[in-house]
């Protein structure tokens, strides 16, 4: 399965549908205005919530918080200790850890559980400009919750870049 993601500076307020390989809108980030915590909803068509999207406060680090409804499904944030600048750690509520690493601001990177590849990220495979693709790998894989990875890595690198700058 493949998504394609417009690819924008995601910005408190910024909405913008995903589209699967056949240019169907399947999925629209919702970003939030007005909160005191950069907040996104992924979004089926029909405007029904899947997964929310949420900066954690009070962290020394920055980390973005994955739910489901009421309930956490993730934590993601940066890897500690390691020499990539671009890798990014998943926590998942059941205690399974998926490692996220590659070149991030430049759209080219993999979702991986136990080294296997459950999603690849990519701006390579597409001729639309401002664009990136979401392929999921793995037909058991959920595609929202690997959306959702993927706008949450995206954001904390750019966030990590303006702290730079």
């Amino acid at each position: 399965m493949k998504f394609l993601v417009r690819d924008r500076i995601f910005g408190i307020g910024d909405d913008y549908w995903i589209e699967d390989e056949h240019g169907n809108k399947v999925f629209l980030v919702d970003g939030k205005a007005m909160r005191v915590r950069e907040t996104f909803e992924l979004k089926d068509r029909d405007g029904n919530v899947l997964i929310d999207i949420r900066q954690k406060l009070m962290s020394l680090r920055d980390t973005m918080i994955i739910e489901r409804g009421d309930e956490q499904l993730a934590k993601v944030r940066r890897k500690r200790l390691s020499l990539l600048r671009n890798h990014f750690r998943v926590q998942l509520v059941d205690g399974t850890e998926l490692d996220v690493s590659g070149r991030i601001l430049d759209r080219e990177f993999v979702i991986e559980y136990d080294g296997e590849m459950l999603a690849h990220i990519s701006r390579r495979w597409l001729r639309v400009r401002d664009t990136y693709g979401v392929e999921v790998v793995r037909d058991d894989a959920d595609p929202a919750l690997l959306i959702a990875l993927a706008v949450c890595v995206i954001r904390l690198a750019e966030k990590e870049r303006e702290g730079d700058g």
